[in-house]
Protein backbone atom coordinates (compact mmCIF):
# COMPACT_ATOMS: atom_id res chain seq x y z
CA UNK A 1 0.00 0.00 0.00
CA UNK A 2 0.67 3.51 -1.13
CA UNK A 3 1.74 5.95 0.83
CA UNK A 4 2.90 3.91 3.81
CA UNK A 5 2.04 4.22 7.14
CA UNK A 6 4.56 5.37 10.19
CA UNK A 7 8.41 4.14 10.22
CA UNK A 8 8.58 0.72 11.59
CA UNK A 9 10.36 0.83 15.54
CA UNK A 10 13.78 0.47 15.85
CA UNK A 11 13.71 -3.39 16.90
CA UNK A 12 11.93 -3.75 13.61
CA UNK A 13 14.81 -2.17 11.52
CA UNK A 14 16.99 -4.55 12.86
CA UNK A 15 15.59 -7.54 11.35
CA UNK A 16 15.51 -5.51 7.76
CA UNK A 17 18.07 -5.89 5.20
CA UNK A 18 20.79 -3.16 6.06
CA UNK A 19 19.97 -2.78 9.92
CA UNK A 20 22.49 -3.63 12.32
CA UNK A 21 20.67 -4.33 15.68
CA UNK A 22 17.83 -2.83 17.87
CA UNK A 23 17.98 0.85 17.90
CA UNK A 24 20.99 1.27 15.97
CA UNK A 25 20.50 3.09 12.40
CA UNK A 26 21.22 4.56 9.92
CA UNK A 27 23.62 1.62 8.91
CA UNK A 28 27.41 2.46 8.44
CA UNK A 29 27.62 0.41 5.40
CA UNK A 30 25.45 0.94 2.08
CA UNK A 31 22.96 -1.42 1.05
CA UNK A 32 24.07 -3.25 -1.89
CA UNK A 33 22.11 -3.67 -5.45
CA UNK A 34 20.49 -6.75 -4.56
CA UNK A 35 18.99 -6.04 -1.35
CA UNK A 36 16.38 -3.59 -3.31
CA UNK A 37 15.51 -7.12 -5.09
CA UNK A 38 12.32 -7.21 -2.81
CA UNK A 39 11.32 -3.61 -3.06
CA UNK A 40 8.52 -3.08 -5.37
CA UNK A 41 9.43 -1.12 -8.68
CA UNK A 42 13.24 -1.49 -8.09
CA UNK A 43 13.72 -5.16 -8.61
CA UNK A 44 17.13 -6.24 -10.46
CA UNK A 45 18.34 -2.48 -10.35
CA UNK A 46 22.04 -3.49 -10.85
CA UNK A 47 24.29 -0.64 -11.65
CA UNK A 48 23.54 -0.29 -15.06
CA UNK A 49 20.19 0.35 -14.11
CA UNK A 50 17.47 0.63 -17.27
CA UNK A 51 14.24 1.91 -18.73
CA UNK A 52 11.09 1.08 -16.85
CA UNK A 53 8.02 0.30 -18.64
CA UNK A 54 5.59 2.91 -17.84
CA UNK A 55 1.75 2.89 -16.69
CA UNK A 56 -0.97 1.54 -18.73
CA UNK A 57 -2.10 4.66 -20.97
CA UNK A 58 -5.20 6.03 -21.50
CA UNK A 59 -7.56 5.61 -24.12
CA UNK A 60 -7.39 7.83 -27.18
CA UNK A 61 -10.54 10.52 -27.63
CA UNK A 62 -12.03 11.49 -30.87
CA UNK A 63 -11.06 14.66 -32.53
CA UNK A 64 -12.67 16.75 -34.92
CA UNK A 65 -11.13 15.63 -37.80
CA UNK A 66 -10.82 18.42 -40.59
CA UNK A 67 -13.51 18.08 -43.87
CA UNK A 68 -13.55 19.66 -46.94
CA UNK A 69 -10.60 21.75 -48.26
CA UNK A 70 -12.02 25.67 -47.12
CA UNK A 71 -10.57 28.80 -49.40
CA UNK A 72 -8.36 29.63 -46.83
CA UNK A 73 -6.29 26.67 -47.35
CA UNK A 74 -5.04 28.19 -50.84
CA UNK A 75 -1.89 29.67 -51.24
CA UNK A 76 -1.79 32.39 -54.12
CA UNK A 77 0.30 32.08 -56.84
CA UNK A 78 4.08 32.96 -56.82
CA UNK A 79 5.08 36.57 -58.56
CA UNK A 80 7.36 36.48 -61.72
CA UNK A 81 9.42 39.59 -59.93
CA UNK A 82 9.65 37.45 -56.32
CA UNK A 83 10.34 33.96 -58.04
CA UNK A 84 13.46 36.26 -60.29
CA UNK A 85 14.45 38.07 -56.73
CA UNK A 86 15.13 34.91 -55.45
CA UNK A 87 16.71 33.31 -57.92
CA UNK A 88 19.24 36.10 -58.03
CA UNK A 89 19.75 36.13 -54.52
CA UNK A 90 20.45 32.07 -54.40
CA UNK A 91 22.65 32.52 -57.41
CA UNK A 92 24.49 35.54 -55.11
CA UNK A 93 24.68 33.46 -52.53
CA UNK A 94 27.13 30.99 -54.80
CA UNK A 95 31.06 31.59 -55.04
CA UNK A 96 30.87 29.36 -58.11
CA UNK A 97 27.67 30.37 -59.80
CA UNK A 98 27.79 33.33 -62.70
CA UNK A 99 25.01 35.72 -62.66
CA UNK A 100 24.09 35.43 -66.28
CA UNK A 101 21.69 32.81 -65.82
CA UNK A 102 19.39 34.84 -63.14
CA UNK A 103 20.07 38.46 -64.75
CA UNK A 104 19.49 37.71 -68.31
CA UNK A 105 17.29 33.96 -68.17
CA UNK A 106 13.56 34.42 -69.49
CA UNK A 107 11.21 33.06 -67.14
CA UNK A 108 9.22 30.91 -69.81
CA UNK A 109 6.47 29.32 -67.32
CA UNK A 110 5.63 29.08 -63.71
CA UNK A 111 3.85 25.85 -62.23
CA UNK A 112 2.39 25.50 -58.65
CA UNK A 113 2.86 22.06 -56.97
CA UNK A 114 1.70 23.13 -53.41
CA UNK A 115 2.35 20.20 -51.08
CA UNK A 116 0.69 19.10 -47.76
CA UNK A 117 3.03 17.91 -44.77
CA UNK A 118 1.79 16.07 -42.06
CA UNK A 119 3.69 15.73 -38.97
CA UNK A 120 3.05 13.56 -35.87
CA UNK A 121 4.81 14.56 -32.77
CA UNK A 122 4.59 12.00 -29.66
CA UNK A 123 5.66 13.74 -25.91
CA UNK A 124 7.14 10.90 -24.27
CA UNK A 125 8.44 10.94 -20.48
CA UNK A 126 10.94 7.98 -20.06
CA UNK A 127 12.10 6.45 -16.74
CA UNK A 128 15.37 4.60 -15.56
CA UNK A 129 17.16 3.39 -12.10
CA UNK A 130 20.49 3.47 -11.41
CA UNK A 131 23.08 3.01 -8.12
CA UNK A 132 24.43 6.57 -7.69
CA UNK A 133 26.57 7.83 -4.78
CA UNK A 134 27.88 11.75 -4.29
CA UNK A 135 29.95 13.06 -1.16
CA UNK A 136 28.11 13.09 1.89
CA UNK A 137 27.05 16.06 2.76
CA UNK A 138 25.03 16.24 5.99
CA UNK A 139 22.02 13.99 4.21
CA UNK A 140 19.61 12.14 6.37
CA UNK A 141 20.26 8.15 5.92
CA UNK A 142 16.76 7.02 4.97
CA UNK A 143 17.05 3.54 3.67
CA UNK A 144 14.11 1.84 4.74
CA UNK A 145 12.53 4.17 7.07
CA UNK A 146 9.56 4.08 4.95
CA UNK A 147 9.06 2.27 1.98
CA UNK A 148 10.37 4.11 -1.28
CA UNK A 149 7.88 5.16 -3.73
CA UNK A 150 7.53 3.45 -6.93
CA UNK A 151 9.91 4.86 -9.90
CA UNK A 152 6.84 5.75 -11.63
CA UNK A 153 5.44 7.26 -8.47
CA UNK A 154 8.36 9.48 -8.01
CA UNK A 155 6.85 12.98 -8.21
CA UNK A 156 8.77 15.18 -10.87
CA UNK A 157 7.54 18.71 -12.27
CA UNK A 158 7.34 17.81 -15.89
CA UNK A 159 8.19 20.97 -18.55
CA UNK A 160 5.66 22.44 -20.59
CA UNK A 161 4.45 20.33 -23.44
CA UNK A 162 6.60 19.70 -26.31
CA UNK A 163 9.33 20.55 -24.53
CA UNK A 164 12.50 18.47 -24.68
CA UNK A 165 14.18 18.04 -20.97
CA UNK A 166 15.73 16.15 -18.60
CA UNK A 167 15.53 15.69 -14.84
CA UNK A 168 17.62 13.57 -12.32
CA UNK A 169 16.46 13.02 -8.71
CA UNK A 170 17.53 10.99 -5.54
CA UNK A 171 14.55 8.63 -4.53
CA UNK A 172 13.16 8.86 -1.27
CA UNK A 173 13.88 6.40 1.17
CA UNK A 174 17.19 4.84 -0.69
CA UNK A 175 19.80 6.47 0.32
CA UNK A 176 22.59 5.27 3.00
CA UNK A 177 25.51 6.55 4.18
CA UNK A 178 29.14 4.57 3.58
CA UNK A 179 32.82 4.68 4.49
CA UNK A 180 34.91 6.43 1.40
CA UNK A 181 37.10 3.26 0.01
CA UNK A 182 39.04 5.33 -2.34
CA UNK A 183 40.44 7.01 0.24
CA UNK A 184 40.13 4.84 3.12
CA UNK A 185 37.72 7.47 5.05
CA UNK A 186 40.50 9.65 5.31
CA UNK A 187 39.41 12.28 2.61
CA UNK A 188 42.69 12.75 1.45
CA UNK A 189 44.94 10.68 -1.17
CA UNK A 190 48.70 10.85 -2.05
CA UNK A 191 49.29 12.83 -4.55
CA UNK A 192 50.21 11.06 -7.60
CA UNK A 193 52.53 13.94 -9.22
CA UNK A 194 54.91 13.55 -6.35
CA UNK A 195 54.28 10.11 -5.06
CA UNK A 196 53.44 11.87 -1.36
CA UNK A 197 56.94 13.19 -1.19
CA UNK A 198 55.52 16.93 -1.43
CA UNK A 199 58.17 17.53 -3.34
CA UNK A 200 59.78 17.11 -7.30
CA UNK A 201 63.38 17.30 -8.84
CA UNK A 202 64.36 20.50 -9.63
CA UNK A 203 63.94 21.21 -13.37
CA UNK A 204 66.53 23.81 -13.52
CA UNK A 205 69.68 21.53 -12.19
CA UNK A 206 67.79 18.08 -12.83
CA UNK A 207 68.17 17.13 -8.97
CA UNK A 208 71.88 17.48 -8.96
CA UNK A 209 71.82 20.78 -6.62
CA UNK A 210 74.55 22.37 -8.93
CA UNK A 211 74.67 24.25 -12.15
CA UNK A 212 78.51 23.65 -13.49
CA UNK A 213 80.50 24.44 -10.37
CA UNK A 214 77.75 26.54 -8.72
CA UNK A 215 74.76 25.52 -6.12
CA UNK A 216 71.85 25.84 -8.33
CA UNK A 217 69.82 28.75 -7.26
CA UNK A 218 66.56 28.00 -7.90
CA UNK A 219 66.18 25.13 -5.28
CA UNK A 220 69.53 26.56 -3.00
CA UNK A 221 71.52 23.44 -3.97
CA UNK A 222 68.80 20.74 -2.29
CA UNK A 223 67.87 19.51 -6.04
CA UNK A 224 64.29 19.54 -4.88
CA UNK A 225 61.42 21.95 -6.28
CA UNK A 226 58.00 21.94 -3.94
CA UNK A 227 55.27 20.08 -6.16
CA UNK A 228 53.07 22.17 -7.07
CA UNK A 229 50.02 19.96 -7.46
CA UNK A 230 49.66 19.55 -3.30
CA UNK A 231 51.18 22.47 -2.73
CA UNK A 232 53.90 20.59 -0.38
CA UNK A 233 51.85 18.78 1.35
CA UNK A 234 51.95 15.39 -0.28
CA UNK A 235 48.10 14.38 -0.21
CA UNK A 236 45.02 16.13 -2.13
CA UNK A 237 41.31 15.96 -1.40
CA UNK A 238 40.14 12.78 -2.61
CA UNK A 239 38.19 13.14 -5.90
CA UNK A 240 35.53 10.70 -5.02
CA UNK A 241 34.01 12.05 -1.51
CA UNK A 242 35.93 15.87 -1.98
CA UNK A 243 37.57 15.26 1.15
CA UNK A 244 33.94 14.29 3.21
CA UNK A 245 35.41 10.53 4.20
CA UNK A 246 31.73 9.39 3.86
CA UNK A 247 29.66 9.02 0.20
CA UNK A 248 25.64 8.97 0.27
CA UNK A 249 24.55 5.91 -2.00
CA UNK A 250 21.61 6.07 -3.10
CA UNK A 251 19.37 5.56 -6.36
CA UNK A 252 19.14 7.87 -8.82
CA UNK A 253 15.91 8.12 -11.13
CA UNK A 254 16.47 10.01 -14.55
CA UNK A 255 13.56 11.33 -16.07
CA UNK A 256 13.48 12.23 -20.12
CA UNK A 257 10.98 14.10 -21.80
CA UNK A 258 11.44 14.17 -25.28
CA UNK A 259 9.15 15.09 -28.53
CA UNK A 260 9.44 12.14 -30.92
CA UNK A 261 8.37 13.31 -34.42
CA UNK A 262 8.11 12.00 -37.84
CA UNK A 263 7.07 13.80 -41.07
CA UNK A 264 4.99 12.87 -44.38
CA UNK A 265 4.94 14.78 -47.32
CA UNK A 266 2.24 13.77 -50.08
CA UNK A 267 3.37 13.45 -53.37
CA UNK A 268 3.64 16.31 -55.33
CA UNK A 269 5.35 15.33 -58.85
CA UNK A 270 7.29 18.71 -59.38
CA UNK A 271 10.44 17.09 -59.09
CA UNK A 272 11.98 18.73 -55.97
CA UNK A 273 13.71 16.51 -53.86
CA UNK A 274 11.70 15.52 -50.73
CA UNK A 275 14.59 16.74 -48.19
CA UNK A 276 14.46 20.17 -49.57
CA UNK A 277 11.21 20.67 -47.90
CA UNK A 278 12.19 19.97 -44.40
CA UNK A 279 14.05 23.16 -43.51
CA UNK A 280 11.26 25.43 -44.94
CA UNK A 281 7.58 26.30 -43.41
CA UNK A 282 4.74 26.86 -45.16
CA UNK A 283 1.30 27.55 -44.23
CA UNK A 284 -0.78 25.36 -41.13
CA UNK A 285 -3.74 24.31 -42.24
CA UNK A 286 -4.74 21.86 -39.27
CA UNK A 287 -3.40 21.08 -35.58
CA UNK A 288 -4.68 18.81 -33.02
CA UNK A 289 -3.40 17.60 -29.50
CA UNK A 290 -4.67 15.21 -27.18
CA UNK A 291 -3.36 12.42 -25.29
CA UNK A 292 -3.80 9.82 -27.63
CA UNK A 293 -4.86 11.07 -31.10
CA UNK A 294 -6.94 9.18 -34.12
CA UNK A 295 -5.99 8.85 -37.76
CA UNK A 296 -7.15 11.97 -39.61
CA UNK A 297 -10.49 10.29 -41.23
CA UNK A 298 -11.90 12.34 -44.33
CA UNK A 299 -8.79 14.87 -44.82
CA UNK A 300 -8.96 15.92 -48.00
CA UNK A 301 -6.05 14.21 -49.36
CA UNK A 302 -6.46 10.28 -49.00
CA UNK A 303 -2.34 9.91 -48.12
CA UNK A 304 -2.51 11.76 -45.52
CA UNK A 305 -5.29 9.94 -43.68
CA UNK A 306 -2.70 6.74 -44.84
CA UNK A 307 0.27 8.61 -43.07
CA UNK A 308 -1.50 9.48 -40.04
CA UNK A 309 -3.06 5.81 -39.80
CA UNK A 310 0.28 4.48 -40.13
CA UNK A 311 2.69 6.73 -37.68
CA UNK A 312 0.23 6.43 -34.77
CA UNK A 313 0.62 2.87 -34.84
CA UNK A 314 4.35 2.93 -35.70
CA UNK A 315 4.61 5.53 -32.64
CA UNK A 316 2.59 3.07 -30.06
CA UNK A 317 5.16 0.16 -31.15
CA UNK A 318 8.38 2.18 -30.50
CA UNK A 319 7.73 4.36 -27.26
CA UNK A 320 4.23 2.97 -25.74
CA UNK A 321 6.75 0.18 -24.15
CA UNK A 322 9.63 2.11 -22.81
CA UNK A 323 7.46 5.13 -22.71
CA UNK A 324 4.83 7.19 -20.94
CA UNK A 325 3.18 8.94 -23.91
CA UNK A 326 2.18 12.38 -22.62
CA UNK A 327 0.38 14.12 -25.68
CA UNK A 328 0.10 13.57 -28.96
CA UNK A 329 -0.07 16.25 -31.52
CA UNK A 330 -0.89 16.33 -35.41
CA UNK A 331 0.21 18.95 -37.53
CA UNK A 332 -0.86 19.67 -40.86
CA UNK A 333 0.41 22.76 -43.15
CA UNK A 334 0.84 23.19 -47.26
CA UNK A 335 4.57 24.17 -48.34
CA UNK A 336 4.50 26.46 -51.41
CA UNK A 337 6.49 25.16 -54.06
CA UNK A 338 6.95 26.51 -57.51
CA UNK A 339 8.62 25.44 -60.48
CA UNK A 340 10.05 27.94 -62.96
CA UNK A 341 10.99 27.30 -66.89
CA UNK A 342 13.41 29.58 -67.91
CA UNK A 343 15.39 29.84 -71.19
CA UNK A 344 19.19 31.53 -71.13
CA UNK A 345 21.32 31.51 -74.11
CA UNK A 346 19.61 28.52 -76.29
CA UNK A 347 18.65 26.05 -74.01
CA UNK A 348 15.53 25.22 -71.37
CA UNK A 349 16.59 25.16 -67.64
CA UNK A 350 14.49 24.97 -64.05
CA UNK A 351 14.52 26.05 -60.72
CA UNK A 352 12.45 26.03 -57.81
CA UNK A 353 10.99 28.39 -55.47
CA UNK A 354 9.93 26.82 -52.39
CA UNK A 355 8.67 27.50 -48.36
CA UNK A 356 7.62 30.65 -47.23
CA UNK A 357 11.11 31.60 -47.00
CA UNK A 358 11.08 31.62 -50.84
CA UNK A 359 14.24 29.39 -50.90
CA UNK A 360 16.15 28.42 -54.27
CA UNK A 361 17.07 24.63 -55.71
CA UNK A 362 18.39 24.89 -59.08
CA UNK A 363 20.50 21.87 -59.56
CA UNK A 364 21.32 22.24 -63.74
CA UNK A 365 22.14 26.05 -63.08
CA UNK A 366 23.98 26.49 -66.29
CA UNK A 367 27.03 28.73 -65.42
CA UNK A 368 29.20 27.61 -63.10
CA UNK A 369 32.85 27.06 -62.16
CA UNK A 370 35.19 25.43 -60.21
CA UNK A 371 36.33 27.06 -57.27
CA UNK A 372 40.04 26.48 -55.36
CA UNK A 373 40.55 28.11 -52.20
CA UNK A 374 44.35 28.06 -50.93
Amino acid sequence: MYPPGPAPPPMMLGNMPGGVGAGVYPPLSAPTANMFGNMPGYEGIGAAGGFLPPPMPAEPVAPPQPGAAPDSWVIPALQEDVARAAFKDFANSKCCYGSGPAEEGVITNMEPFNTFRYRLETFTESRSTEMAQKPHEGETADFYTQPAPRPWEVEVQAPALFTNHTEEKRVPYTSSIKECDSCHSKGTKACEKCTGSGHNSCLKCNGSGKEGEQNCSACNATGKDRCSTCSGRGTIQCNTCKGKKQLLTYVKLKVEWKTQTDTFFAEQNSGLKVDDLSSVSGKELFKYSQCLVYPLHGFPNASIFEASDRLIKEHQTKFAQTSRILQQRHVVDLVPITKVNYKWKTNMHVFYVYGNENKVSAEDYPATCCCVIL
